[in-house]
């Protein structure tokens, strides 16, 4: 048995074959962070393990993984913005393109300081950006919507945990797009995005392994949360208040086009760190 972080990194690196190299690196590093607290200088340095361990069953994770598993399934959490959350199939893993949603709404309200900064969060999954939102956003009143109470029940433990406050509701959007329910300086959402006829260029760890419901909509109508929100955005946004959608890449423009349609002003797309279509922001008039 290994009694040094190197060795130990090398035989997980070696055993995770159903991944490139590179990335069979990294998850090794991340379950030797999880699991016994050591970061990447610990193992490049080969600092001794841990004496007081408890090993978990290697052998068990390594089958996992190398069923294409999720790695943040296997370990049960995911880091979204330097925070910890939980995380399982019954949740979509908060992927880093949607982190800077947080940094653009955190830059556009960083000067708000004089009330709380009112936000709505539709579909919350793991509630990522909810609670992120709350612990980091200053003064924030936040809500969180999600269809279904597995997802809510994960979100509001997550919230317990990281010391956030967030009123949790089950709502489904598509039922109360066009409904009065209060009022809020800022609407976000990721919603389901992903067409079904995209589903054969995905990966199986993707596929087999987390929500249909938070990934998949028709292809005879992709865009249907996207008018949902912005349907509840033009109700519900403060005067000047202002919407943030994660978009699918392929619908930058027809995005904006729907909140071009319902009176939005300065409607602008971002694109994500690999130069594609990634968010639409869009201010009420």
């Amino acid at each position: 048995m290994a009694l040094t972080t190197r060795p130990l990194y090398q035989q997980l690196s070696r055993n995770i074959t159903a991944y490139p190299p590179e990335e069979a690196r990294e998850m090794a590093f991340m379950l030797l962070d999880h699991y016994f607290g050591l970061r990447k200088a610990d193992v490049l340095a080969d600092k001794p393990l841990p004496a007081n361990r408890t090993e978990p069953d290697w052998f068990r994770i390594i089958e996992r993984l190398n069923r294409q598993e999720p790695i943040q399934h296997v370990i049960g959490t995911t880091i979204f913005c330097g925070l910890e959350f939980e995380v399982s199939p019954d949740v979509l893993i908060p992927r880093p393109e949607t982190e800077d949603l947080v940094r653009l709404i955190m830059h556009d309200f960083a000067d708000q300081t004089e009330r709380p900064v009112r936000v709505i969060d539709i579909g919350t999954g793991s509630g990522c950006l909810a609670v992120t939102l709350a612990r980091f956003l200053p003064q924030s009143d936040v809500t969180a919507y999600d269809v279904s109470e597995v997802a809510l029940a994960m979100a509001q433990r997550n919230a317990d945990k990281l010391n956030a406050e967030v009123t949790f509701q089950k709502q489904d959007i598509l039922a109360v797009a066009q409904q009065q329910v209060g009022t809020f300086d800022c609407v976000v959402s990721n919603p389901p995005y992903v067409t079904r006829s995209e589903a054969a260029q995905m990966d199986k760890n993707v596929l087999d392994y987390e929500p249909d419901v938070a990934l998949f909509v028709d292809d005879a109508d992709p865009l249907i949360f996207y008018k949902a929100v912005a349907d509840f955005a033009a109700h519900n946004l403060s005067e000047a208040g202002v919407c943030y959608v994660e978009i699918n890449e392929r619908f930058g423009e027809a995005t904006k086009a729907v909140f071009d349609e319902r009176g939005f002003q300065n409607v602008q797309i971002f694109k994500d760190i690999h130069g594609k279509d990634r968010s639409v922001r869009a201010t009420k008039n």
